[in-house]
Protein backbone atom coordinates (compact mmCIF):
# COMPACT_ATOMS: atom_id res chain seq x y z
CA UNK A 1 0.00 0.00 0.00
CA UNK A 2 1.09 3.59 -0.61
CA UNK A 3 2.55 5.36 2.41
CA UNK A 4 3.73 8.65 0.90
CA UNK A 5 0.37 10.08 -0.19
CA UNK A 6 -0.52 13.67 -1.01
CA UNK A 7 -3.94 14.92 -2.09
CA UNK A 8 -3.66 18.20 -3.98
CA UNK A 9 -6.80 20.16 -4.88
CA UNK A 10 -6.48 22.80 -7.60
CA UNK A 11 -8.97 25.62 -7.16
CA UNK A 12 -9.57 28.91 -8.94
CA UNK A 13 -12.33 31.51 -8.96
CA UNK A 14 -12.78 31.79 -12.72
CA UNK A 15 -15.63 29.36 -13.40
CA UNK A 16 -17.76 30.43 -16.36
CA UNK A 17 -20.90 28.50 -15.39
CA UNK A 18 -21.09 29.29 -11.67
CA UNK A 19 -19.71 32.57 -10.37
CA UNK A 20 -17.19 32.12 -7.54
CA UNK A 21 -17.95 28.40 -7.58
CA UNK A 22 -15.45 27.32 -4.87
CA UNK A 23 -17.14 29.69 -2.42
CA UNK A 24 -20.70 28.52 -3.05
CA UNK A 25 -22.45 27.75 0.23
CA UNK A 26 -23.46 24.12 0.65
CA UNK A 27 -25.47 23.85 3.86
CA UNK A 28 -23.20 26.10 5.90
CA UNK A 29 -19.80 25.32 4.39
CA UNK A 30 -18.26 26.45 1.13
CA UNK A 31 -17.71 23.96 -1.68
CA UNK A 32 -13.92 24.14 -1.37
CA UNK A 33 -14.10 23.71 2.42
CA UNK A 34 -16.10 20.52 1.95
CA UNK A 35 -13.63 19.18 -0.63
CA UNK A 36 -10.66 19.84 1.66
CA UNK A 37 -12.38 18.47 4.79
CA UNK A 38 -13.20 15.29 2.87
CA UNK A 39 -9.57 14.92 1.77
CA UNK A 40 -8.21 15.58 5.26
CA UNK A 41 -10.17 12.58 6.52
CA UNK A 42 -7.93 10.45 4.28
CA UNK A 43 -4.54 12.12 4.86
CA UNK A 44 -3.18 15.12 6.72
CA UNK A 45 -1.17 15.80 3.55
CA UNK A 46 -4.15 17.32 1.75
CA UNK A 47 -3.72 20.84 0.37
CA UNK A 48 -5.65 23.35 -1.72
CA UNK A 49 -3.53 24.90 -4.48
CA UNK A 50 -4.90 28.27 -5.57
CA UNK A 51 -4.01 31.71 -6.88
CA UNK A 52 -7.02 33.36 -5.23
CA UNK A 53 -6.91 35.36 -2.01
CA UNK A 54 -10.69 34.89 -1.75
CA UNK A 55 -10.23 31.11 -1.66
CA UNK A 56 -7.27 31.41 0.72
CA UNK A 57 -9.27 33.57 3.14
CA UNK A 58 -12.16 31.13 2.98
CA UNK A 59 -10.02 28.06 3.62
CA UNK A 60 -7.99 29.61 6.44
CA UNK A 61 -11.11 29.41 8.62
CA UNK A 62 -10.75 25.62 8.72
CA UNK A 63 -7.14 24.80 7.78
CA UNK A 64 -3.71 26.24 7.01
CA UNK A 65 -3.20 23.65 4.25
CA UNK A 66 -3.17 26.20 1.44
CA UNK A 67 -0.51 26.62 -1.22
CA UNK A 68 -0.54 29.89 -3.16
CA UNK A 69 0.41 29.38 -6.79
CA UNK A 70 0.83 31.41 -9.96
CA UNK A 71 -2.17 32.91 -11.74
CA UNK A 72 -0.65 31.95 -15.12
CA UNK A 73 -1.50 28.23 -15.05
CA UNK A 74 -3.75 26.96 -17.84
CA UNK A 75 -4.71 23.72 -16.07
CA UNK A 76 -5.14 22.24 -12.64
CA UNK A 77 -2.33 19.80 -13.43
CA UNK A 78 0.12 22.68 -13.84
CA UNK A 79 -1.10 24.23 -10.61
CA UNK A 80 -0.65 21.12 -8.49
CA UNK A 81 2.80 20.56 -9.98
CA UNK A 82 3.86 23.99 -8.71
CA UNK A 83 2.28 23.20 -5.33
CA UNK A 84 4.18 19.90 -5.14
CA UNK A 85 7.42 21.74 -5.86
CA UNK A 86 6.66 24.26 -3.11
CA UNK A 87 5.94 21.38 -0.70
CA UNK A 88 9.23 19.74 -1.75
CA UNK A 89 7.51 16.40 -2.31
CA UNK A 90 9.72 13.38 -3.07
CA UNK A 91 9.79 12.25 -6.70
CA UNK A 92 8.36 8.84 -5.81
CA UNK A 93 5.49 10.21 -3.69
CA UNK A 94 1.98 9.45 -4.93
CA UNK A 95 -0.08 12.53 -5.76
CA UNK A 96 -3.84 12.41 -6.07
CA UNK A 97 -5.25 15.28 -8.11
CA UNK A 98 -8.69 15.80 -6.59
CA UNK A 99 -10.97 18.24 -8.38
CA UNK A 100 -12.13 21.24 -6.38
CA UNK A 101 -15.77 20.68 -7.36
CA UNK A 102 -16.07 17.11 -6.05
CA UNK A 103 -17.12 17.50 -2.39
CA UNK A 104 -18.41 13.98 -1.74
CA UNK A 105 -15.77 11.58 -3.06
CA UNK A 106 -16.17 8.38 -0.99
CA UNK A 107 -13.22 7.20 1.08
CA UNK A 108 -13.74 3.72 -0.42
CA UNK A 109 -13.06 5.16 -3.87
CA UNK A 110 -9.73 6.63 -2.76
CA UNK A 111 -8.82 3.31 -1.15
CA UNK A 112 -9.63 1.53 -4.44
CA UNK A 113 -7.31 3.91 -6.34
CA UNK A 114 -4.46 3.33 -3.89
CA UNK A 115 -4.91 -0.44 -4.04
CA UNK A 116 -5.06 -0.55 -7.85
CA UNK A 117 -2.06 1.75 -8.26
CA UNK A 118 -0.03 -0.48 -5.94
CA UNK A 119 -1.00 -3.60 -7.89
CA UNK A 120 -0.71 -2.41 -11.49
CA UNK A 121 2.15 -0.90 -13.48
CA UNK A 122 0.85 2.36 -14.93
CA UNK A 123 1.84 5.99 -15.42
CA UNK A 124 -1.51 7.48 -14.44
CA UNK A 125 -4.53 6.10 -12.62
CA UNK A 126 -8.10 7.38 -12.79
CA UNK A 127 -11.62 6.12 -12.06
CA UNK A 128 -14.79 5.09 -13.85
CA UNK A 129 -18.26 4.24 -12.67
CA UNK A 130 -21.39 2.74 -14.22
CA UNK A 131 -23.58 4.69 -16.62
CA UNK A 132 -27.21 4.38 -15.62
CA UNK A 133 -29.10 6.06 -18.43
CA UNK A 134 -29.02 7.22 -22.04
CA UNK A 135 -29.40 10.73 -20.67
CA UNK A 136 -25.91 10.45 -19.20
CA UNK A 137 -24.48 9.18 -22.49
CA UNK A 138 -25.96 12.17 -24.34
CA UNK A 139 -24.86 14.71 -21.72
CA UNK A 140 -21.61 16.43 -22.83
CA UNK A 141 -20.76 17.04 -19.16
CA UNK A 142 -20.61 13.26 -18.71
CA UNK A 143 -17.19 12.19 -19.99
CA UNK A 144 -17.07 8.57 -21.11
CA UNK A 145 -14.08 6.24 -21.05
CA UNK A 146 -13.38 3.07 -23.00
CA UNK A 147 -10.83 0.54 -21.74
CA UNK A 148 -9.17 -2.62 -22.96
CA UNK A 149 -9.55 -5.99 -21.20
CA UNK A 150 -6.85 -5.03 -18.69
CA UNK A 151 -8.66 -1.81 -17.70
CA UNK A 152 -6.27 0.56 -19.43
CA UNK A 153 -7.89 3.55 -21.12
CA UNK A 154 -8.08 3.55 -24.90
CA UNK A 155 -10.49 6.44 -25.46
CA UNK A 156 -12.10 9.40 -23.68
CA UNK A 157 -14.94 11.41 -25.20
CA UNK A 158 -17.99 13.49 -24.34
CA UNK A 159 -20.43 12.10 -26.89
CA UNK A 160 -20.29 9.42 -29.56
CA UNK A 161 -19.86 5.69 -29.81
CA UNK A 162 -17.98 3.91 -27.05
CA UNK A 163 -17.76 0.13 -26.56
CA UNK A 164 -19.13 -0.71 -23.10
CA UNK A 165 -19.10 2.93 -21.98
CA UNK A 166 -18.43 3.93 -18.39
CA UNK A 167 -18.56 7.39 -16.87
CA UNK A 168 -15.15 8.87 -16.21
CA UNK A 169 -14.61 10.41 -12.79
CA UNK A 170 -12.10 13.27 -12.97
CA UNK A 171 -9.63 12.09 -10.35
CA UNK A 172 -6.01 11.37 -11.31
CA UNK A 173 -3.10 9.80 -9.51
CA UNK A 174 0.58 9.61 -10.43
CA UNK A 175 4.03 9.87 -8.96
CA UNK A 176 5.47 13.36 -8.67
CA UNK A 177 8.14 12.33 -11.16
CA UNK A 178 5.46 11.42 -13.74
CA UNK A 179 3.54 14.62 -13.00
CA UNK A 180 6.64 16.67 -13.85
CA UNK A 181 6.83 14.90 -17.20
CA UNK A 182 3.13 15.43 -17.95
CA UNK A 183 3.23 19.20 -17.46
CA UNK A 184 6.00 19.47 -20.07
CA UNK A 185 3.75 18.01 -22.78
CA UNK A 186 2.13 20.34 -25.28
CA UNK A 187 -1.66 20.24 -25.66
CA UNK A 188 -2.81 17.93 -28.44
CA UNK A 189 -5.43 18.77 -31.07
CA UNK A 190 -7.95 16.37 -29.56
CA UNK A 191 -7.37 17.75 -26.07
CA UNK A 192 -8.17 21.23 -27.33
CA UNK A 193 -11.11 20.05 -29.44
CA UNK A 194 -12.81 18.03 -26.70
CA UNK A 195 -11.47 19.98 -23.69
CA UNK A 196 -10.16 16.78 -22.13
CA UNK A 197 -6.67 17.10 -20.70
CA UNK A 198 -6.32 13.34 -20.22
CA UNK A 199 -6.16 12.95 -24.02
CA UNK A 200 -2.78 14.67 -23.90
CA UNK A 201 -1.45 11.93 -21.63
CA UNK A 202 -2.96 9.13 -23.69
CA UNK A 203 -1.84 10.50 -27.04
CA UNK A 204 1.72 10.91 -25.80
CA UNK A 205 1.96 7.25 -24.87
CA UNK A 206 1.34 7.41 -21.13
CA UNK A 207 -0.62 4.46 -19.77
CA UNK A 208 -3.81 5.26 -17.83
CA UNK A 209 -5.23 2.54 -15.60
CA UNK A 210 -8.95 2.95 -14.92
CA UNK A 211 -10.15 1.76 -11.52
CA UNK A 212 -13.76 0.61 -11.52
CA UNK A 213 -15.97 1.85 -8.69
CA UNK A 214 -19.62 0.90 -8.87
CA UNK A 215 -20.95 2.27 -5.60
CA UNK A 216 -22.70 5.64 -5.45
CA UNK A 217 -20.56 8.68 -6.20
CA UNK A 218 -22.57 11.78 -5.33
CA UNK A 219 -22.40 14.32 -8.16
CA UNK A 220 -19.87 17.11 -8.39
CA UNK A 221 -20.83 20.74 -8.77
CA UNK A 222 -21.07 22.06 -12.33
CA UNK A 223 -24.45 23.78 -12.51
CA UNK A 224 -26.97 25.59 -10.31
CA UNK A 225 -29.05 22.41 -10.33
CA UNK A 226 -26.07 20.50 -8.92
CA UNK A 227 -25.97 22.92 -5.98
CA UNK A 228 -29.61 22.13 -5.18
CA UNK A 229 -28.95 18.39 -5.42
CA UNK A 230 -25.86 18.71 -3.21
CA UNK A 231 -27.83 20.50 -0.50
CA UNK A 232 -30.45 17.75 -0.61
CA UNK A 233 -27.74 15.09 -0.39
CA UNK A 234 -26.18 16.75 2.69
CA UNK A 235 -29.52 17.08 4.44
CA UNK A 236 -30.42 13.44 3.74
CA UNK A 237 -27.10 11.93 4.88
Amino acid sequence: MINDLYILIPSRIGSTRLENKPLINLSGKSLIQRVLNNALEITENAFVATDSDLIKNNIIDISSNIIMTSSDHISGTDRICEAANILNIDNDAFILNLQGDEPFVPKKLIERILFDYSNNVCDVITVSTEINSNEEINNPNCVMVETNKNQFATKFLRTGNVHNPRRHVGIYGYSFNTLKELVKLKPTKNEIKFKLEQLRFLENGYSIYVSEFNEEIPPGIDTAEDVILADKYIKNK
